[in-house]
């Protein structure tokens, strides 16, 4: 049954299979780039510094997306609280200032936002309706930090 604040809100209670397909799929840059960081180590520079800096720019895409979300459901509240266009810009210019570290720094960075953008999503989702995401956000969300973690380990 779905809940009130959802169905209020017109979001559904429920996630789009379609969606869910493609946030899985989103999850394969990112352990392609840990992988990869990890089987170029001592082969060529060149490409191992090229991976690693692959993976820090989609880390970045993915938190810029993660904090637009936030102007999204604030854009469809009738009187809006301005704290969700200013958390929804925070990830996007600390991905940015990761992507301009080096790799072993940056990622971690990297790791770190996409850990604290989930845990303000848990804290948030629920008032907004769209609490249905939130386990989708968690396997996402652990599954691409792990591999931030472990492409700065490689780095």
């Amino acid at each position: 049954m779905p809940s009130a604040l959802a169905a209020e809100s017109g979001f559904p209670s429920s996630i789009n299979p379609v969606a869910s397909r493609l946030a899985y799929a989103g999850l394969i840059p990112f352990v392609l780039g840990a992988l990869l960081i990890w089987l170029l180590a001592g082969y060529s520079l060149e490409a191992h510094a090229f991976v690693a800096l692959g993976l820090s720019a989609y880390a970045a895409l993915v938190l810029s997306f993660l904090g637009g979300i936030h102007w999204g459901l604030a854009m469809r509240q009738q009187i809006p609280s301005p704290m969700p266009f200013v958390w929804g810009v925070v990830p996007s210019l600390l991905a940015w200032v990761a992507v301009v570290m080096p790799a072993y720094a940056g990622l971690v960075l990297h790791g770190v936002m996409l850990v604290v953008c989930y845990l303000v999503d848990r804290r948030l989702y629920p008032g907004l309706g769209v609490s249905a995401w939130l386990t989708l956000r968690f396997r996402l969300s652990a599954v691409a930090a792990l591999c931030c973690f472990l492409g700065a380990a490689g780095s």
